[in-house]
């Protein structure tokens, strides 16, 4: 019947009829329902209520290659080229016919942002042991002897929002190159906006594909505040490669470059260079990981502010039923060229973070759902201005699909 309907043009009754279905019992009729939908949907440029169809039939069955890769195609569409491709490596994943595997291989070759604009939004509610990240200890040691710290020097906790998003524009100049611009913010904000942190950046460049893999050069500038009062200005640039490993994987190296001014103290003023290598692999249809390992080297006017850092973070998740769960952990190790003339020992320090997470997808509203996480850091410091411990949660929206 459905069938007719749209031979026949009726859209509506179409629809009507998938609705219908889509809470029949038969797990069958359902998933056939929502993918038939979903078909109507994109036809009309739905994008995000057909993901959402979708979605709904990999949350039953995550082994439904076609809506694995139809659900692809629809993320590229709506310009979330790095989402797409991810479902491409958890569909090679899951298995599939050779036939469709080159089809598959032929379109991830192909694979570039559909969408000429676009954007995304955040929000959420972020309590935390300690905002500031600052010590607990009321004093600090120092070659003046024990200094008494200010309030706000000290550990602070409260609840902040986080504010954030960002637009882009990718216009292609030829088959192998795109040109692009985006502009981002994030913003957490409290009660005391003493302890408010604000960004704000623009970038514009370019991507090329070579081959199978994807360069994006980008350069542009970034302002921070702190405390509603002007923090740092940065021009930076950064160069990523993407190049996909066998059908599973995909490994990212990013190479930045920032010139960094502080409007509080011109002896932080220097330059920044950093690395990440990452290698993200698909383990089946339903789970996958990502490894990065970086270096940052910092110069500043003043030695003491100059320091060098490396580590390492993973990041797993898995998909259980409707929710999506993940975690991630990292660890670091940072060192001053000299001490700080103030301080008695050079900085020398560990950070370590650990946060678990998960995307309720059983609530829906307007294409987005709940994402709960929970984070702790702890970063211990040869100068006890810097050794600080913090516990948080974030309680946010975030899309859906």
């Amino acid at each position: 019947m459905a069938g007719r309907a749209l031979v026949a043009d009726d859209t509506t009754t179409a629809i009507a009829i998938y609705r219908a279905l889509e809470h029949d019992p038969d797990s069958d009729i359902r998933c056939e329902a929502r993918f038939r939908h979903a078909q109507v949907l994109e036809s009309a440029k739905s994008w995000t209520e057909a993901a959402l169809l979708l979605r709904a039939i990999l949350d039953e069955r995550p082994r439904a290659q076609p809506a694995r890769l139809e659900l692809a195609k629809v993320l590229a569409a709506m310009g979330h080229e790095g989402e797409a491709r991810r479902e491409l490596r958890a569909a090679h994943a899951g298995g599939l016919p050779p036939q469709v595997e080159l089809a598959v291989n032929q379109f991830a070759a192909a694979l570039r942002a559909a969408r000429p604009f676009g954007g995304s939004f955040e929000l959420g509610l972020s309590p935390a042991s300690n905002i500031n990240r600052a010590t607990s200890s009321p004093t600090l040691n120092s070659v003046l002897g024990p200094l008494d710290l200010s309030p706000d020097a000290q550990a602070k906790s409260g609840v902040g929002v986080n504010i954030g998003g960002q637009g882009y524009v990718q216009v292609p100049v030829s088959p192998k190159v795109a040109l692009t611009a985006r502009l981002s913010t994030q913003n957490v904000l409290y009660r005391d906006s003493e302890f408010n942190d604000s960004t704000f950046a623009g970038d514009a460049g370019a991507v090329l594909a070579l081959g199978r893999s994807r360069i994006r050069v980008t350069a542009g500038p970034s302002y921070r505040l702190y405390g509603a009062r002007p923090f740092t200005i940065a021009v930076n640039t950064t160069v990523d490669w993407q190049h996909p490993l066998g059908k599973r994987a995909q490994i990212d190296l990013e190479s930045d470059f920032s010139k960094v001014t502080y409007k509080t103290n011109a002896l932080q003023d220097g330059d920044v260079y950093g690395e990440t290598l990452s290698v993200e692999r698909a383990f089946s249809a339903r789970a996958g990981a990502r490894l990065s390992l970086f270096g940052q080297r910092t110069t500043a006017a003043d030695p003491g502010y100059a320091t060098v850092n490396g580590g390492a973070s993973v990041l797993a998740w898995r998909e259980l039923g409707k929710t999506t769960v993940y975690a991630t952990a990292s660890e670091s190790h940072l060192e001053s060229d000299a001490r700080l003339f103030l301080y008695t020992d050079r900085r020398i320090e560990w950070l370590t973070r650990g946060s678990i997470g998960a995307t309720f997808r059983q609530i829906q509203i307007k294409g987005f759902s709940p994402l709960i996480r929970l984070n702790y850091e702890r970063n211990a410091s040869t100068v006890g201005l810097y050794d600080y411990h913090r516990l948080s949660a974030d309680m946010a929206i975030t899309r859906a699909f």
